[in-house]
C-alpha cells in the first residue's frame, strides 16, 4: 500500500507504469498461449513416438503463427437461425475473465523506477483469492451462452454439461483455497507468497516454507479440480468428439472458434500461475529472489507440462464419472482438509 501511495503522487509516472504492466503481462500470456499449443503437440507426439510440428519453421516452431493467420482468413460462418449476438459475445466471455484474473498474481519483488518502489504485479487487492474465484467462474456463462445460442442439439448439451461440470467442481477448488488461507490469515496473493518465503517451519533450511508441504492434498485437489474447471483432459465432457462432434463450439469457425482454444490455454496459465502462487511460493525459489519472474515462470511451464502430460496419458472419463468423483470423492477429501487444517490452527 505504501508503494501505491507513492507511486499515486506522481500520477503521470503512476499511469505509465499501470500501462507498461498491462502491456506486458498481456504480450507474455499471449506468447505463452500462442507456443503452448505448439508445446503441446511437440510433447505429445515425442511421448507417442511421433515428431510432431516440424514443417512451418524450423522444428515447426511457427507452427502457431501458421494457424493464426489460417483462422483469422477463413470464411467466418454463422448458422442462420443462431441468435447473432449472443453468438458473438460467447467467445469474449470465455477469453476476457482468464486475462482479467492474471492482474492479481505477483511476479516479483518491487523494482525501482525513477526513484520510486514499483510492484511487479498489476493491482494487489486485499481479497484476491476472492476476486479469483469470482472471475473463474464467469467463463462458464461464455459456454453455456455459445451452446444455447447455436441452436444446435449438440452445442446446448456441451453447455449444460460444462455448468453441471463447474458447480461440481468449483465447491471443491473453493474448499482448497480456504485451508491456504486459513493457515494464511490473508486473502492478499501478495502477502501469501510472503508467508512462504522462509524456511518450512521456520527451522528446516533446505526445505522452503511452501504450503505444497504443508497442505499436499489441498494442491493436488487444486490442480484436479483447476483441470476440471477448464476443460482440459480427461474431464473435457464439453466438448467431447466422440458424443458431441465438438460440443459447445460445433457450430463456430474462423478466429472465433480460435478464442475458445486461446481462452483453453489462457485458463490454463491462470491456474498454473494460482497453484504456484498459492502453493509454491510464488517467485520466491529456487533463484535468488530478484529473479521472481524466472521463478514464477519456471513454476507455471512445470505446471502446464504436467497438464500435457496428463492428456498423453489418461483417456476421457465417462459423465458419471466426472460428477461422482466431484461430489462423492473431492468435495468430502476438501471438507475433511479444511477440518484437519482448523484443528491444527487452533491447536498450534
Amino acid at each position: 500500500m505504501t508503494e501505491m501511495l507513492s507511486l499515486s503522487n506522481n500520477m503521470p509516472l503512476f499511469l505509465g507504469m499501470m500501462l507498461l504492466k498491462l502491456v506486458v503481462v498481456f504480450v507474455v500470456v499471449i506468447l505463452i498461449v500462442a507456443y503452448a499449443t505448439w508445446c503441446e503437440r511437440k510433447i505429445i507426439g515425442h511421448m507417442q513416438t511421433r515428431l510432431g510440428p516440424m514443417r512451418t519453421g524450423w522444428h515447426g516452431l511457427l507452427q502457431p503463427i501458421a494457424d493464426g493467420v489460417k483462422l483469422f482468413f477463413k470464411e467466418d460462418i454463422i448458422p442462420a437461425k443462431a441468435n447473432v449476438i449472443p453468438f458473438l459475445l460467447a467467445p469474449m466471455m470465455i477469453l476476457v475473465p482468464a486475462f482479467i484474473t492474471i492482474a492479481v498474481v505477483p511476479f516479483g519483488p518491487d523494482v525501482t523506477i525513477a526513484g520510486l518502489a514499483v510492484p511487479q504485479q498489476i493491482t494487489d487487492l486485499n481479497i484476491g483469492i476472492l476476486y479469483v474465484l469470482a472471475f473463474a467462474g464467469l467463463g462458464v456463462y461464455g459456454i453455456v451462452l455459445a451452446g444455447w445460442s447455436s441452436n444446435s442439439k449438440y452445442s446446448l448439451l456441451g453447455g449444460v454439461r460444462a455448468t453441471a461440470q463447474m458447480i461440481s467442481y468449483e465447491l471443491a477448488a473453493g474448499l482448497t483455497i480456504i485451508a491456504v488461507f486459513m493457515l494464511s490469515e490473508t486473502l492478499s496473493l501478495r502477502e501469501i507468497v510472503a508467508i512462504q518465503s522462509g524456511p518450512l517451519w521456520g527451522s528446516i533450511p533446505f526445505l522452503p516454507n511452501w504450503y505444497v508441504f504443508t497442505q499436499p492434498l489441498a494442491f493436488c485437489l487444486f490442480i484436479i479440480t483447476g483441470l476440471a474447471e477448464i476443460n482440459r483432459t480427461p474431464f473435457d465432457m464439453p466438448e467431447a468428439e466422440s458424443e458431441l462432434v465438438s460440443g459447445f463450439c460445433t457450430e463456430y469457425s474462423s478466429m472465433k472458434y480460435a478464442l475458445f482454444f486461446m481462452a483453453e490455454y489462457a485458463n490454463m496459465v491462470v491456474i498454473a500461475a494460482i497453484a504456484a502462487t498459492l502453493f509454491l511460493g510464488g517467485w520466491y525459489g529456487p533463484l535468488p529472489s530478484s529473479l521472481g519472474f524466472a521463478n514464477i515462470l519456471m513454476k507455471i511451464f512445470a505446471i502446464m507440462f504436467f497438464c500435457i502430460w496428463l492428456r498423453a496419458t489418461l483417456p476421457r472419463v465417462r459423465y458419471d464419472q466426472l460428477m461422482r468423483m466431484g461430489w462423492k470423492v473431492l468435495i468430502p477429501l476438501a471438507l475433511i482438509n479444511v477440518a484437519v487444517t482448523a484443528i491444527v490452527v487452533v491447536l498450534t
